[in-house]
């Protein structure tokens, strides 16, 4: 997601290197540059016109900051920017304490809006919050079959009493139920139209006054672009919104959806989801996407998604393997699995730091490889996958695992090889020496012997990257190696 967007925006940043402090005249060229990115995001133009101006009376009146570059400088302010515009925090989620919530689920059809109510409730699932299902589609064919089926999948029951059922009367035997059975969080999937109608905004409209919703959550399709902040301004206008889902963020490059929605419609948007697995939808932080739009990853949301897949004991297991040079090929498989459970490799890829710059070509080729080991690792017997060393002294094995997973003897030695040395360099690191860097920081790692952590700066921060936010330790989960 983005990438367009991030693209167009570092050509603007190139217009401020090299300079020595931000001016009306050079800054001119920059703004030009951010306008245009925003434009061909299809942000609304009056958002971009706002935005511009905005960043432009921030830059003027910013102080040189010593040490820090001009764009540099720029490229915080539009960061600061972005944020604003995208709501500034995370909205949670409404939670009544005591009692049963309620959510109601509107939106046009082809946003998602079903998988979408799917998606939520495995969410507060895991949060360990109760849930109940309510479907009220009984126009579109199959669409309560396909709550069910989706509640199935995520063991959450559904509610339902048939396509001959009134909708409102549906909704409220639904809450009823929810309410009886003391079930913490109660989702009304409702109908969708190709369009807006009277028809289905008058259906809305007795739904949400007979179940009092807590939380009224449209579901917009990101692709349209500014078309989904109009559309959230028109739901929010006629029936009363508390915030938005967007959905397809991950086939969204250009992002305008995400940059207009809360200023044009003054919902925020809650949740955005980024692919179609029912474990693929995310909080929304503006902080966090203003940090990927600009290419500088996500790296708190890459360890949230981590830790729901890492058992702390696990963890600390496997930490213990690494250092002491125990890591085998059963410990690599099972990494490797944890990452595409994850998600997409591009996808983790982006949300780190500096990777924002891998091609599609340069990812594919990272996804061909993990394939290719994961194949000839399932052609190892245990033992060979417990004791990497009986593959480095046997060309006879090495052979056996060629023929069996497709591949050639060379690929099979090149990965044995190549797995003997990160097991190395995984101790040595472990043993407190930076292996390669002796050099540079007189052959010991500065931070174990007491020195100070390097600060190369983090595009935007001046004087390396922002202070870490302190969060609650988890008992049950953590951090592991991937």
């Amino acid at each position: 997601m983005f990438d367009a967007l991030s693209d167009r925006l570092e050509s603007a940043w190139k217009k401020l290197r090299g300079q020595d402090k931000i001016s009306q005249s050079n800054i001119q060229d920059a703004l030009r540059e951010v306008r245009r990115a925003l434009l061909e995001a299809d942000v609304n133009l009056q958002v971009v016109k706002d935005f511009i101006s905005e960043v432009e009376t921030k830059a003027q009146g910013a102080e040189v900051i010593a040490g820090v570059r001009p764009d540099q400088q720029f490229i915080k302010i539009v960061y600061d920017e972005l944020v604003q515009v995208m709501g500034e925090e995370n909205v949670p989620l409404a939670e009544v304490a005591g009692k049963t919530t309620v959510v109601l689920m509107a939106g046009l059809q082809g946003t998602g809006k079903t998988t979408a109510t799917a998606k939520l409730a495995l969410h507060l699932r895991k949060q360990d919050r109760s849930c109940l299902l309510v479907a009220t589609d009984i126009y579109r064919p199959a669409a309560i079959d396909q709550l069910i089926t989706l509640g199935k999948q995520i063991d959450v029951p559904v509610f339902e009493l048939g396509i001959a059922a009134d909708p409102v009367e549906i909704a409220r035997q639904g809450v009823e139920r929810a309410r009886s059975e003391g079930i913490n969080t109660v989702i009304i999937d409702t109908a969708g139209r190709l369009q807006i109608d009277e028809d289905m905004m008058a259906e809305l409209a007795r739904i949400k006054e007979v179940v009092q919703p807590d939380e009224t959550l449209l579901v917009v399709d990101a692709m349209t672009g500014q078309e989904a902040a109009n559309l959230t301004r028109t739901f929010h206008n006629q029936i009363g919104i508390t915030g938005a889902i967007l959905t397809k963020m991950d086939g969204d490059s250009r992002g305008g959806a995400a940059l207009s929605v809360r200023q044009i419609s003054g919902a925020p948007i809650k949740f955005v989801g980024v692919g179609e697995k029912v474990e693929a939808l995310q909080p929304f932080y503006p902080d966090r996407m203003a940090s990927r739009i600009l290419g500088m990853g996500d790296v708190l949301t890459l360890v949230e998604k981590a830790q729901e897949e890492i058992d702390l004991a696990d963890a600390e297991q496997m930490q213990e393997k690494i250092l002491s040079a125990k890591f085998d090929f059963t410990d690599f498989l099972k990494q490797m699995r944890l990452l595409k459970n994850m998600g997409s490799l591009g996808g983790i890829m982006k949300m780190i730091p500096g990777m924002n710059k891998l091609s599609e070509d340069q990812l594919k080729q990272g996804e061909t490889q993990l394939k290719r080991c994961e194949a000839m690792i399932n052609s190892m017997t245990g033992k060979e996958r417990r004791d990497p060393d009986l593959l480095s002294s046997s060309p006879s094995r090495r052979r056996r695992i060629a023929s069996g997973s497709g591949y050639r003897e060379a690929d099979v030695s090149k990965l044995v090889a190549d797995f003997q040395k990160m097991r190395s360099l995984m101790q040595q690191m472990g043993q407190g020496g930076i292996p390669g860097m002796g050099g540079m920081f007189g052959g010991g790692n500065p931070l174990a012997a007491g020195g100070n952590r390097p600060s190369p700066g983090w595009r935007g921060y001046p004087g390396g990257a922002p202070p870490a936010k302190k969060k609650k330790e988890k008992k049950k989960k953590g951090f592991g190696t991937l």
